[in-house]
């Protein structure tokens, strides 16, 4: 039912995402679509339960409960979910309620609606896109902070100055 294009599946690779975003519209018999999903669940199918996938899973039906995938979560225009999801980068424009954690990027496509908070070093929206909750953004590792001109040093030390004096109130 699914072909392979000789990739490893896990959803990596900008080229890859990119294809997955044009595809995520495209009803799920379409040959590019297939050749990525790895995991489907069509329209009118209902779920309960606990999802843990390795690699692509579209959604176009109801899922309840938790989905973790270590790659790509489509959520087609026909999908309502009420989950805790966790995957690498996540493609929505179905029905979202819950909590979202990707580790890549939340990208929410017209008509999409989500209920909930997004943990994620990006988040993209387009316009028309209905979304109630918060945001939290996050990355894989801090960047520190760097200074730039020679008053940058006199900045840092006022900052130091006033935490310190913030500190003793």
């Amino acid at each position: 039912m699914f072909k392979g294009n000789g990739s490893n599946g896990n959803g990596s690779g900008a080229a890859l995402l990119n294809r997955i975003y044009d595809d995520v519209s495209a009803p799920p018999s379409d040959g590019n679509a297939e050749r990525e999903v790895s995991a489907f669940v069509g329209v009118g199918v209902e779920f309960k339960g606990v999802i843990r996938y390795n690699g692509t899973l579209r959604i176009d039906g109801k899922v309840e409960g938790e989905i973790h995938t270590d790659g790509v979560l489509l959520v087609g225009k026909d999908a309502v979910i009420a989950a805790k999801i966790s995957a690498n980068s996540v493609v929505s424009r179905g029905k979202i309620t819950g909590d979202i954690t990707a580790t890549d990027k939340v990208k929410l496509l017209t008509p999409s609606a989500l209920t909930g908070s997004v943990k994620a070093p990006l988040l993209s929206m387009e316009e028309g896109v209905l979304f109630n909750g918060t945001m939290e953004m996050t990355s894989a590792e801090a960047q520190p902070i760097k200074q730039i001109g020679r008053d940058s040093s006199a900045a840092m030390r006022n900052l130091s100055q006033m935490k310190a004096a913030a500190g003793a109130n």
